[in-house]
């Protein structure tokens, strides 16, 4: 998903936001020469994301910048961890650093809150899985995030799959003409969504022969209906007032999906910082 070439052009235009036509105190107070030796580490328990994205700021400032990383993507981290040592000119270790950790405090609070909800489900079968309520420009990063964290994903945008909600349907006529049309337009590899708060929507939704029917805000009892009316003829979706506190209770329904913007929207970032010696 982080490929090289769209980390780098990312990473390139956020350094060009940061460090402008220069950095004014950097550039008069160090030399050249002038050396630093620093570490990155955890203030706070969690999981920790970003390496990848972490070592490209400083490589593309400096290729004398060395990075000794002691974790990696996915993996959990205890406050007072040392993840990674950095040794190099100092000028554009100072240059960089801002930068670096907005990416991986931003990266590594998404996998954490992910991990957070994954954890909460239980040993239910439910995956949580993100949304598009994303960071403009940002959104392979925190999706990324999300997968480090233990989540799975969902549609990356509108061309991924096709998701009928009440105002397409008002646009189409009915759900029957907007599946149809659907289906005589989009390719083969796409899948069929629909959006359903009643019985009756799902039965109808059934009929159609869709992919994937989401119980959208949908009371605990009429979830676990509906889960069971549809009986693996489709993929079910539950979304609508999931938390830490509610997750576990809607997993218990069956359902294979949960969607929650949370995990990424409402995250905290993960408190990490460079210790300079």
């Amino acid at each position: 998903m982080l490929d090289k070439f769209f980390i780098e052009e990312h990473i390139k235009k956020a350094l060009e936001e940061d460090i402008g036509f220069g950095d004014i105190t950097t550039d008069f107070l160090t030399n050249e020469d002038d050396n630093m030796q620093c570490s990155l580490n955890t203030r706070v328990d969690g999981i920790f994301c970003g390496k990848k994205v972490f070592e490209t700021v400083f490589k593309i400032l400096s290729d004398k910048i060395e990075i000794n990383f002691y974790f990696d993507d996915g993996n959990v981290i205890k406050k007072g961890d040392k993840i990674a040592d950095i040794n190099g000119p100092a000028k554009y270790i100072h240059m960089g650093v801002r930068t670096a950790l907005n990416y991986i405090q931003r990266m590594s609070g998404i996998a954490t809150e992910t991990n957070k909800y994954q954890s909460a489900i239980g040993d239910n079968k439910a995956k949580i899985v993100d949304t598009r309520k994303t960071t403009p420009c940002f959104r392979a990063f925190e999706k990324y995030s999300v997968k480090m964290g233990g989540g799975s994903l969902h549609r990356f945008n509108l061309s991924d799959c096709a998701m009928i909600k009440d105002n397409h349907i008002k646009y189409a006529g009915s759900l029957k003409n907007a599946v149809e049309k659907l289906k005589q337009n989009i390719s083969h590899a796409h899948k069929i969504e629909v959006e359903c708060d009643t019985k009756e929507q799902v039965l109808e939704a059934l009929e159609c022969g869709v992919d994937i029917i989401m119980l959208d805000n949908m009371p605990i009892e009429l979830m676990k209906e509906c889960v069971k009316l549809i009986n693996g003829r489709a993929i079910t979706e539950a979304s609508g007032n999931v938390n830490l506190s509610s997750i576990k209770e809607i997993a218990s329904t069956g359902v294979d999906i949960i969607s929650s913007s949370a995990i990424v929207a409402k995250a905290p970032t993960l408190d990490l910082g460079l210790d300079c010696k």
